[in-house]
């Protein structure tokens, strides 16, 4: 079956990429480096030409994983990573001063082993810096040659247009599935009207939906869903309902849940570049193929009304971890 590739700046891409934060961070202990680095290798074998990491993922093993496993194979992916979610002494900071981004730009370089980063995103906003002074740093950096691409994560429309008017932003990624559905608020129309990019994360709706979803009580004690308020209870299961009609769905079609799940997100936004991430062998086949899925304006319409924002149970963060991003909320969440 032909895939149309996706624009992503000057770039084409498959339609779905390939989030790398969860072979060291995020859901778990860390994967064995030989079996990380194979899954990569497969990746690249497979189709995969999108790869994203951040500095912060593993504080700093997840881009040197990458740039040992792919050093020979670098012409053959975009690679992006992020600053300003950083890490000292084993801790993590937020530091978006212009000298900071590019002495982190400097540290995922030797890390990835590369000359340049093809894009790279400003991972959050840093309340503490104008964002123009940071994408001043971020444009010096492409001048330099440091740099390809400029991009943003977990910020809103109007901080994507003040940081588009110092210079182009590529990408802006952020959370969005059918669980999580804020970007249809404000910032997907912005990235159309600036020609940006959008990148989903967790477009799976971070392993939710899934045939058999991890139940709260099978969490790892590091994994961070533990202290998110919609993949705990009461709400992981006042969710259920919604899931059980979209694992039907996928039924009925012969396709996994989660890829029907990413294929929603190709099919809400055709000129999105979901990047779903895993440390399964079979799940990054699954996700490779969801891009071949066709949904009908009929099945379109039955999961967007199944799922309507104010249907899930839960917000998307605690209170901490949403005072560190720029997102759009919905009036119903900031009235509860």
């Amino acid at each position: 079956m032909s895939i149309t590739p996706r624009k992503l700046g000057p770039e084409t891409v498959y339609p779905v990429g390939l989030g790398c934060m969860n072979l060291h961070h995020g859901y778990g202990p860390p994967s064995d480096e030989a079996e990380a680095a194979a899954l990569l290798n497969e990746a690249l074998d497979m189709g995969y030409d999108f790869l994203d990491t951040a500095t912060i993922y593993g504080f700093g093993k997840n881009e040197t994983l990458i740039g040992k496993a792919l050093k020979d194979r670098q012409g053959e992916f975009v690679q992006a990573s992020k600053c300003v979610m950083l890490f000292e002494d084993g801790k993590r900071k937020l530091d978006a001063r212009p000298e900071s981004i590019k002495a982190a730009c400097e540290a995922s370089l030797k890390r990835l082993q590369r000359e340049t980063i093809d894009l790279y995103y400003m991972h959050r906003p840093d309340p503490n810096v104008p964002i123009e002074d940071s994408m001043g740093a971020m444009a010096d950096l492409v001048t330099e040659g440091k740099i390809r691409m400029v991009g943003l994560s977990e910020m809103g429309a109007g901080l994507l247009r003040r940081a588009h008017a110092v210079h182009p932003v590529t990408a802006m990624q952020s959370e969005y599935s059918l669980l999580t559905r804020n970007p249809e608020i404000a910032v997907l129309d912005a990235c159309k009207e600036l020609g940006v990019t959008f990148v989903p994360f967790s477009p799976v709706g971070r392993g939710y939906l899934a045939d058999n979803p991890p139940a709260p009580k099978d969490y790892h004690e590091a994994d961070m869903r533990r202290i998110f308020p919609r993949w705990t209870e009461p709400y992981w299961t006042e969710n259920l309902p919604l899931l059980k009609q979209a694992q039907e769905m996928a039924g009925d079609m012969g396709v996994t849940t989660s890829q029907l799940a990413i294929a929603w997100t190709l099919v809400k936004e055709p000129d999105c570049v979901p990047i779903p991430g895993t440390t399964n062998r079979k799940h990054l086949r699954d996700n490779f193929k969801a891009a071949e899925l066709v949904l009908t304006e009929a099945q379109m319409a039955l999961l967007d009304n199944v799922f309507q924002p104010e249907a899930v149970k839960g917000p998307r963060y605690n209170a901490m971890a949403q005072a560190s991003v720029d997102t759009e909320q919905y009036a119903f969440e900031t009235e509860a």
